[in-house]
């Protein structure tokens, strides 16, 4: 039996961020801007001083521009403009994740933190090799589980006995997507005890 679609938006929802914060600051900067610029105008318009500069003053000073201000600081300037809305352009389109992977069955669905993940997987690594608890850690990200492995001084490790603990340890969970294993053996060993 397949997941609902309810069951489906409710798991995106829980392990995706929301661009509300992002939206709402370009939105409220975007709008004192204008009412601003709008005031202005309504006090040039009435004879009244400005409260910053008046609508034609701020037009002279835009078109002197490129005779008062070096090259040099105008591409610095336009530059920094671009990056700030690439930066705008890649918050609104790039999904933002959290650090939470959906696990479970086919009519169930669990959302777990990666550290707990990576806990477990540092549980079980360090039970089948036989090893403490600070020679194992674990990284956990959306797309790969990495295993970094410090064996102890002058006893060697199998690396296909690790990664199949790991799978192992996995494949109980079934994390959707499926991420990708990665198992690092140091070279530099620990002080057995």
């Amino acid at each position: 039996m397949s997941e609902t679609l309810h069951t489906r938006r409710l798991l995106r929802r829980e392990t995706h961020s929301s661009r509300a914060v992002a939206s709402v600051s370009a939105a409220v900067v975007l709008l004192a801007g204008l009412a601003w610029l709008g005031t202005e105008a309504v006090l040039s318009v009435v004879n009244q001083p400005p409260l910053i500069i008046s609508p034609p003053a701020l037009l002279n000073w835009a078109a002197g521009l490129p005779s008062t201000v070096l090259p040099w600081g105008l591409t610095l300037a336009g530059l920094g403009l671009a990056l700030v809305g690439l930066m705008f352009l890649l918050v609104a389109l790039t999904p933002g994740t959290r650090d939470l992977h959906v696990v479970g069955r086919d009519r169930t669905a669990v959302v777990v933190d990666s550290e707990v993940i990576a806990a477990a997987v540092s549980r079980r690594t360090r039970q089948e090799a036989g090893l403490d608890p600070d020679q194992v850690s674990t990284r956990v990200d959306r797309r790969r589980i990495t295993v970094d492995v410090r064996p102890t001084s002058g006893s060697p490790l199998d690396e296909t006995l690790i990664r199949a603990a790991v799978e192992d340890e996995l494949s109980g969970y079934r994390i959707r997507p499926e991420p990708g294993v990665r198992i690092n053996l140091r070279h530099e060993g620990a002080l057995g005890i």
